[in-house]
């Protein structure tokens, strides 16, 4: 009795309720057809057969006892008992299935268990066995379906259980391919003949078909994304496809792929290939996959069959693909067919030697590229301002300073500008440089353009300093943009990208940029007293001459103290004023150009000579004092509205007016300010001319400059000024001789470098044993002043004035510390003030010093002569008293 003759009628009343959507095969599997009691049908070999005694209880299991009791003229490759142990040792369904004593399956109408069992089934009896290697194809009577929902609940329309002749391969069967291979048939394999089962046992012919034993169950195709994960030769379209793209290829039916091997994605360029295994190729690879996959209309799958004769295929995105077959291959396009009929589960994979892409089609865009090298947040920033032309236009020509998100995490995003704002924008076009820069055009030192459009700059483009230290072993370049170092580079079609070590700040305003310099505190405290920070900041395309700390001194104290006072601010004004160039000078046109004069901010000019061999730039202001120059040292401090170059000395223009007044104010000399009014020289105090008439106009004084010894106000604590202003004529001596005529100096030709600034600066030399005579010198002859410049190891230093000639008590009334100068610009331009410690009173010598003297030398010559007389006669008196004697016999008329 067969064991399928057992099944209570009952049962079968169920199976409407446990068949969901199956429909009967068409003829010749029709009842009329169906195989008689007496005939020796496929079951009977299979149940005749104890190696296919698993198969048998699951073809109950799958309930197709009664499917097979109606096929005629069919083929079944059967898989035998040990093939099955083997398969169900790593498959839970089958373990499941072959189980006595399982209730219950997790599918409880067996739909995958049968359709596995219907691929193993050919609904026609073979008319050939393979008997090369070359595969035979064959239609199997899998309909593939998807399973992974739940059983339906619908009852089939009637028993038994017969495929569906509609799935996710359209109205076509999957296809099983036979070879012949090392002396034995082989089901399952691919399109070159290999792997598959081996039919192990003689084939055996019933009366409705061939029964085939193989050594292993046939696997069905599983789906694409499967089919892709498992080929050898595509790897690399396994590793880029996204989840969406692998959902895509699983559930979409009838699907034709011709995918690239790995050898054709390798002719991508490397930073294509990185891009594309980035996470944010999604939409591209979308895009290159729909340019390879053929959806047709009527949903058949293309197999390779149908490519006997030249045909159009068109794909879901981009140009149709040209199949043009010839005697040894299949072009597809450009490309060539490598393997053809990769069986899925919903569909149909080809392989091809090269990419179906057209020109351009693949628009790897700076920003792709930017994304897929660790920009993400670079990239984010961009978006967020707006500023995405900058790196999605292919054309363009940029070299863009990015850093990557490990540096902007290091640093921090509390450092960066709100995202969305203006400041931001502009923080991120600094990071833009026009042009295709590749290392070998930046040289140490030059400034390069951004794309950063400054206010200040009236539109014009903000710079960037960069920095190359070449070694000259290698040749290689080690390049910093605005001292940020480059950690590598990529070339991008027509894009560089710079790999920065930190963010880029664009150059900030003048003040902000000179603060952190401490050598400049001076001269932005100098600013910022004038009220004129303001304007220095906003003033467009200016180019700012900063003088350090030390160039005040060498200015002069008391001039420092004059422009610094309260009561100069209306000059400093204007001496600031005057190192505000007009235009944005960089150094290289100031050091190499032909200009030779600049307009200042305040309104003059200043002269620009280059001399020497290194091309020193020396500045010459428009007033001053004779020889006033200032040595250019260029540094190319960018600002929003320009650049700062540090200068050696601060310029006076012509506006300013250093009067000796200001001056003597500057060196706290009221009192002396008030002798000078009183003693009628005024007239020096204004710069101005004596008064017509006055006997110093009559003694030619108003072409001179005048140099004031001034002492402070400390110095009178012991005169009696009531006393002193009572005394006109004194006082007028007092006064005289603290002041020194200054004659015109020459001018002084340009030379190889620049002049002693400390000296030329000085209202007169102060050199050692330098003598001067003051207006005192016309009335006395003790009116000369003589510099002594002390610098003794052991003994005092300094430099000492005092009158030539003059003997006071201990030698000290006459002699004075000099403790600051200024220079003043009034009058021929010569002159100024030399503060001392203490007053200089005109020397009158004693009557002893002035008549013993000569008295005593003309007494002392008398004296001596007397002498010298009474000597004389002392002898002649000594040689007539001696005896004499005369010669016997008297002297003769000779003698």
């Amino acid at each position: 009795m067969r064991p399928w003759s057992s099944i209570p009628i009952g049962l079968l009343a169920f199976l409407p309720l446990v068949a969901p959507a199956q429909l009967p095969l068409p003829l010749p599997l029709t009842p009329e057809a169906a195989p008689t009691i007496q005939s020796f049908t496929l079951l009977d070999a299979l149940y005749n057969d104890t190696d296919y005694v698993f198969l048998i209880k699951l073809l109950q299991r799958a309930r197709l006892i009664p499917t097979f009791n109606r096929l005629n003229g069919s083929t079944f490759f059967a898989p035998t008992n040990d093939a099955i142990s083997r398969y169900a040792a790593s498959n839970e369904l089958w373990q499941l299935a072959l189980r006595d004593d399982t209730q219950e399956l997790h599918d409880n109408i067996q739909l995958q268990l049968r359709q596995q069992l219907f691929y193993h089934l050919v609904n026609y009896t073979l008319p050939l066995l393979p008997s090369e290697q070359t595969p035979q194809e064959h239609d199997t009577l899998l309909y593939p379906r998807e399973t992974a929902g739940p059983p339906s609940q619908e009852p089939p329309p009637s028993p038994p259980w017969m495929p569906i002749q509609n799935g996710t391969l359209g109205t076509d069967p999957q296809r099983l391919r036979l070879s012949a291979r090392d002396a034995a048939i082989w089901a399952g394999v691919d399109a070159f003949g290999n792997s598959g089962a081996k039919i192990v046992k003689d084939h055996v012919n019933t009366t409705n078909g061939l029964l085939l034993g193989l050594d292993a169950v046939l696997e069905m195709p599983p789906d694409l994304a499967t089919v892709i994960s498992r080929h050898p030769r595509l790897s690399y379209l396994h590793k880029i496809l996204t989840p969406e793209l692998k959902t895509f290829l699983n559930s979409t039916p009838t699907l034709s792929l011709f995918v690239p091997v790995d050898d054709a994605w390798n002719a991508l360029p490397e930073l294509q290939r990185l891009y594309l295994e980035s996470e944010f190729a999604s939409n591209d690879m979308e895009r290159i996959l729909n340019m390879h996959t053929v959806v047709d209309g009527s949903q058949q799958v293309k197999w390779s069959d149908s490519f006997r004769k030249p045909t159009n295929l068109s794909t879901i995105e981009g140009p149709d693909l040209k199949i043009v077959p010839t005697d040894s291959k299949v072009k597809v396009s450009h490309a060539e067919l490598v393997e053809h009929d990769v069986y899925a589960s919903n569909g149909v994979l080809h392989t091809i030697n090269s990419l179906l892409l057209p020109p351009d089609a693949l628009k790897v865009t700076p920003e792709k590229y930017l994304l897929t090298l660790n920009c993400t947040q670079f990239v984010s920033l961009i978006h967020s301002v707006h500023l995405t032309h900058l790196i999605n236009d292919t054309e363009a020509k940029y070299t863009i300073l990015a850093p990557r998100d490990d540096v902007i995490k290091i640093f921090g995003h509390d450092g960066l500008p709100h995202r969305g704002s203006e400041e931001l924008k502009q923080f991120l076009q600094y990071h833009f440089i026009p042009g295709k820069w590749s290392p070998e055009k930046f040289e140490n030192g030059m400034l390069v353009e951004t794309v950063l459009e400054e206010a200040g700059l009236e539109g014009g483009n903000q710079v960037m300093a960069v920095e190359v230290d070449q070694n000259k072993a290698s040749q290689a370049k080690a390049i910093r943009f605005a001292g940020a170092g480059v950690m590598d580079e990529v070339k991008i079609n027509n894009t560089v990208v710079y790999f920065i070590t930190h963010t880029l700040t664009p150059p900030v305003d003048v003040l902000e940029a000179a603060l952190p310099n401490l050598d400049f505190s001076t001269f932005l405290a100098a600013v910022f007293s004038t009220n004129l920070a303001e304007t220095l900041k906003t003033t467009p395309r200016t180019t700012i001459l900063m003088a350090p700390n030390g160039a005040f001194t060498r200015l002069g104290v008391l001039v420092s103290n004059h422009l610094l006072s309260s009561s100069g601010k209306s000059d400093l004004d204007r001496v600031i004023r005057h190192h505000a160039l007009l235009g944005v000078h960089y150094s290289d046109p100031l050091v190499n150009g032909s200009q030779r004069t600049f307009k200042t901010l305040e309104g003059s000019d200043v002269a620009v000579d280059r001399i020497g061999a290194n091309r020193s730039v020396i500045f010459t202001s428009s007033g001053g004092w004779e020889d006033l120059q200032s040595g250019l040292q260029p540094m190319n401090m960018l600002t929003k509205t320009g650049v700062v170059h540090q200068v050696s000395d601060i310029m006076i223009p012509r506006s300013v007016h250093l009067t000796v007044g200001k001056l003597v104010k500057a060196a706290k000399g009221s009192t002396m300010s008030t002798m000078i009014q009183k003693a009628g020289f005024e007239w020096v105090l204004n710069g101005t001319s004596p008064p017509e008439g006055s006997k110093w106009d009559e003694m030619g004084l108003g072409a001179s400059g005048w140099t004031l010894l001034c002492p402070h106000d400390d110095a009178f604590n012991n005169i009696n000024l009531t006393e002193l202003y009572s005394d006109q004529t004194r006082l007028e001596a007092i006064v005289a001789q603290h002041l020194i005529p200054t004659a015109t100096a020459v001018p002084v030709e340009p030379h190889e470098g620049l002049i002693d600034t400390v000296v030329n600066n000085r209202p007169l030399p102060l050199d050692d044993s330098a003598t001067y005579s003051t207006l005192q010198s016309t009335a006395s002859a003790y009116g000369d002043i003589i510099i002594r410049v002390l610098g003794s190891k052991d003994g005092p230093q300094g430099t000492v004035i005092g009158i030539k000639g003059a003997r006071g008590e201990n030698g000290e009334q006459e002699w004075a510390r000099i403790v600051a100068w200024g220079r003043s610009t009034t009058g021929s331009g010569t002159g100024g003030v030399v503060q001392i410690d203490r007053l200089l009173f005109p020397y009158a010598p004693s009557w002893y010093v002035q008549y013993g003297a000569p008295v005593g030398v003309g007494f002392g010559g008398v004296v001596l002569i007397g002498l010298f007389f009474w000597g004389v006669r002392w002898v002649w008196r000594r040689d007539t008293t001696e005896a004499t004697y005369e010669p016997i016999g008297g002297f003769g008329s000779d003698d």
